[in-house]
């Protein structure tokens, strides 16, 4: 079978080329360039050529053919324009979830099966498999990766069964130590290659120094609320129904100047993010200050002191149906119903246990436990054991 693989020059897909050369599949590396601004990396060298040049000693290490696609002007359309548009609005997007729905499994998928490859490979921690249900449909399968401390499945959430069915994903089974020794006995290049910490599609750039570099700064106050704050005291309301409950429990506590104390200047709300406490510059409390909500038109942050401040916390949370998306489409809810699952809010988060409630406004998930630092413009995502159902954009 022939078999593309995007080889992004680091150890994870070097050996997933070289554990499908050894299953015996015709192999060919795709090396996807991404970013091509070298003004906001954070070293001097570009790090997409680094990347480049590791991947091709890679593809010559296995004897196998290797090209280079540039999808720079995609990335910027799809994921970066987004990202900062997400960020000016108060939002806070997941750059790597949104490129593997819209770049590796869409554009770059097309361009490796236009070359005649029958499936694409990637060097994520997941594992995918296939049932074949009572009318003889095949149904794809997404799990969770062996190692729970790599496990990337979450980043793959927004995947359909189109691509899953194209997709493979070869070291799901391992362990990133397993990946690693497997590196070194066949001496590739990447064994030792540290993981990327930046941005999937810049590199070796944290994301607050990006955004300052591409978004203006803008003087704003920081406002501490207090535990004594009348929003975190009110009386429960008796509810007429289930989705009344679910609308309050989801909600989010307004705030304003007057509720706090002003206690400091930001430079730009749009920089920072729920639950964020880094980057800040206040001192004087005995616990750290943690973000719990931004008001984009006056430009003020809201913040609370210690990670068990009340109004960092939040028991439900909405989706619009629009941003509804199931992997195990046959298992879609219908309006009224309600399903059990373990649900998480960000990468490598516990999987937390959850209910889903489908209702003609939208999905709710009623957590078990109150989540802290729920912000809007990430995706929440639901499985089933380790497989992953669905997932959609936290409204």
């Amino acid at each position: 079978m022939k078999v593309v693989v995007g080889l992004s020059g680091g150890v994870d897909s070097s050996v997933a080329a070289y554990l499908l050369q050894q299953q015996g599949h015709d192999v060919v590396a795709l090396f996807m360039r991404n970013w091509n601004d070298a003004s906001v990396t954070l070293e001097d060298e570009c790090p997409w050529i680094e990347d480049s040049n590791d991947a091709l000693m890679v593809a010559q290490k296995l004897g196998i053919p290797f090209q280079v696609i540039d999808m720079s002007e995609l990335y910027k359309e799809k994921i970066v324009d987004y990202m900062f548009d997400e960020y000016k609005n108060g939002r806070t997007p997941n750059p790597d979830v949104l490129c593997n729905r819209e770049v590796k499994f869409d554009v770059f998928m097309k361009t490796a099966l236009s070359l005649g490859a029958e499936k694409v490979a990637t060097g994520h921690y997941a594992r995918v498999d296939s049932t074949i249900d009572e009318n003889g449909k095949e149904i794809f399968h997404l799990f969770s990766g062996v190692d729970t401390n790599k496990d990337q499945s979450y980043f793959l959430c927004q995947l359909s069964q189109e691509q899953l069915s194209k997709s493979l994903f070869p070291i799901g089974e391992l362990t990133k130590p397993e990946v690693r020794e497997i590196a070194k006995k066949m001496e590739l290049v990447t064994a030792d290659k540290k993981d990327s910490q930046g941005l999937c599609f810049i590199g070796k750039v944290s994301l607050p120094t990006f955004l300052q570099q591409q978004l203006e700064p803008k003087e704003g106050e920081i406002v501490e609320i207090f535990t004594d704050f009348d929003g975190f005291h009110t009386e429960k309301p008796v509810f007429e129904s289930k989705i009344e409950e679910l609308k309050f429990l989801s909600r989010k506590i307004e705030y304003n100047k007057t509720d706090g104390k002003v206690i400091g200047k930001h430079q730009g709300a749009h920089y920072f993010t729920i639950g964020q406490s880094k980057g800040l510059g206040i001192g004087g409390h005995a616990e750290s200050c943690f973000i719990i909500e931004r008001d984009m038109p006056t430009n003020t942050i809201f913040v609370g002191e210690g990670k068990k401040f009340p109004g960092l916390f939040r028991k439900a949370l909405k989706i619009e149906n629009s941003d509804v998306h199931w992997v195990r489409e046959d298992l879609r809810l219908g309006n009224g119903q309600s399903m059990k699952v373990k649900a998480r809010i960000r990468y490598r988060q516990t999987l937390e246990e959850a209910t889903l409630y489908q209702f003609e406004e939208g999905l709710f998930i009623e957590f078990e436990n109150p989540q802290s630092a729920i912000a809007e413009g990430q995706f929440a995502a639901w499985y089933s054991g380790d497989e992953l159902l669905g997932s959609g954009v936290i409204s």
